[in-house]
């Protein structure tokens, strides 16, 4: 027993030293371990690319239908079909080739193959693309090739010298050996390569989930700003005034920053109620068209919700930075009628700008038709601008004025503005004002019109009348419009002058 107990103690120091060792080494191996793991750790996560050359891309040669349907709001909703060749598991998509002024919370993604199995996890907008002031931005604290040109001896040389950029703010600010130096110092920058989240075009980049076959359909749907259309009318009046013809054009114009090829194309006309700031609540359903019976297939209209869709009957492509015309409508022989017409304003009853003398009133002329089927119309018309020419006596067709329209639902009246008449004068002045009682006047105007055309006309006169007003007497019949009107006809023979007098009492 006391032997072993010697032994023992012998023994002791020995295992003692030993797991001394062991307890130092691990204390010196682990730490530095363990610290190396965490700032690589750290590292790896600070400097990750956004993305990685394992991506999954997808671009425009992927692409099997687009329909771009285009509100007169300057937004568009896009629907993007794409065929891919997908992963399984977690993955990120660059999808490419989507418009620059995508608003990304409208995006809808989904697989028309199994939607159950493809989900959507994350998803970015890549707006910032490539260009050289934000290639530089990007280089701030990195080291950067600077080349610039000198002459020796009458030859230019180059000269290439390392710099790193410290910033960039309104100008750069550089590190060139032990100085600092500012300004415009290079012609030219060498970069060493382009940073992972700068793209050359616009990209949606998506984490998605994938439990189902590889090879799926998917479709991506958003609204894009910068896209807008709107419509513009040619009236082409026959010498008599009597008849017309009405081409319509659409004219649609492409700032979003992408070119959309063998689109197909449909226009949504109406008072789109938009917030600020937000996005169009809900998607366009598809329709089937048939092409409208015109020369060649344009467009085929119909109601959608309080709106009208105009859905062009083939494929068409708008390159980026485009304006693209094309027609809307075709009517001919639509029967019009030129007005002449004077409003009355109601500051002529109560001051003159010289006393006694007449005032001259503007006489505007009209042309009105009706949008019915039986002229050669008869669909909705979009608002936009209506330009009318008129043949000369040689057959020339001159320019004779513009107005715009409001959108204009079949089988209403248009009434187009087209300048005020050059050969008709219109005169007016109060002859009598008099004070009936506390509450009663009694006042009366004369309206001459004179008409130096070499055909009669009739001028139709609108003069506003205040009060509890009834009519007393007048040269020509009268109409009460409105409360405060009266409407006039008054027919003026060619080189001739007709002179309306009336007399009204008021209540007030």
């Amino acid at each position: 027993m006391k032997n072993q107990n010697s032994k023992s103690k012998s023994r002791l120091p020995w295992i003692l030293s030993i797991t001394a060792v062991l307890l130092a080494t691990a204390a010196l191996l682990y730490p530095a371990s363990h610290t190396q793991q965490v700032l690589a750790a750290q590292t790896q996560e600070k400097e990750a690319p956004r993305s990685t050359a394992s991506d999954q891309s997808t671009t425009l040669t992927d692409q099997t239908d687009l329909n771009v349907t285009v509100y007169n709001s300057n937004i568009a909703l896009v629907r993007d079909v794409r065929n891919l060749t997908l992963p399984t598991g977690a993955f990120r998509l660059k999808f490419m080739d989507i418009a620059a002024t995508v608003n990304p919370a409208t995006v809808h993604f989904r697989s028309l193959t199994d939607p159950d199995k493809l989900g959507v996890i994350e998803q970015n907008y890549e707006y910032d693309l490539l260009e050289p002031a934000k290639l530089l931005h990007k280089y701030v604290g990195k080291e950067v090739t600077l080349v610039r040109s000198y002459q020796d001896n009458g030859t230019t040389k180059h000269e290439e010298i390392k710099a790193t950029l410290l910033s960039d703010n309104n100008g750069q600010v550089w590190k060139i050996g032990n100085d600092i130096v500012t300004g415009g110092y290079a012609e030219s920058y060498r970069f060493p390569e382009v940073p992972a989240n700068l793209y050359d075009r616009p990209t949606l980049l998506m984490s998605l989930e994938n439990s189902g076959p590889r090879k799926q359909q998917i479709e991506a749907s958003y609204l894009a700003n910068s896209l807008s259309w709107n419509s513009d009318y040619v009236l082409t009046v026959s010498r008599d005034d009597k008849t017309a013809d009405l081409d319509g054009w659409v004219t649609l114009v492409n700032n979003s920053g992408t070119a959309f090829h063998n689109a197909r194309l449909q226009l949504v006309a109406g008072d789109l109620n938009r917030i600020q700031g937000g996005s169009l609540g809900g998607v366009a359903r598809e329709m089937t068209m048939m092409a409208k019976a015109v020369p060649a297939p344009q467009f085929q209209q119909e109601s959608f919700s309080e709106y009208h869709l105009y859905t062009l009957g083939r494929r068409t492509s708008v390159e980026d930075k485009e304006t693209k015309q094309i027609s809307l409508l075709e009517g001919s022989g639509v029967p019009v009628e030129k007005i002449f017409v004077v409003n009355g304003n109601n500051s002529y009853y109560r001051s003159a700008q010289t006393p006694g003398s007449p005032l001259k009133d503007p006489v505007m002329v009209y042309y009105k038709f009706k949008n019915e089927e039986k002229g050669g119309l008869g669909i909705p018309l979009p608002a936009g601008s209506v330009r009318v020419y008129q043949k000369d006596s040689k057959g020339g067709i001159l320019f004779v004025g513009e107005d715009r329209i409001a959108h204009t639902p079949k089988d209403e009246t248009i009434s187009i503005h087209i300048g005020n008449a050059f050969d008709v004068v219109a005169e007016r002045k109060q002859t009598d004002y008099k004070k009936m009682d506390t509450h009663t006047w009694e006042m009366e105007y004369e309206i001459t019109l004179r008409n130096h055309k070499d055909s009669p006309i009739t001028v139709q006169v609108n003069e506003p009348i205040g009060g509890d007003w009834e009519m007393l007497d007048s040269s020509y019949k009268f109409t009460k419009t409105a409360a405060f009107a009266a409407q006039f006809n008054v027919p003026v023979e060619k080189n001739g002058t007709s002179v309306l007098k009336y007399r009204v009492r008021a209540r007030w």
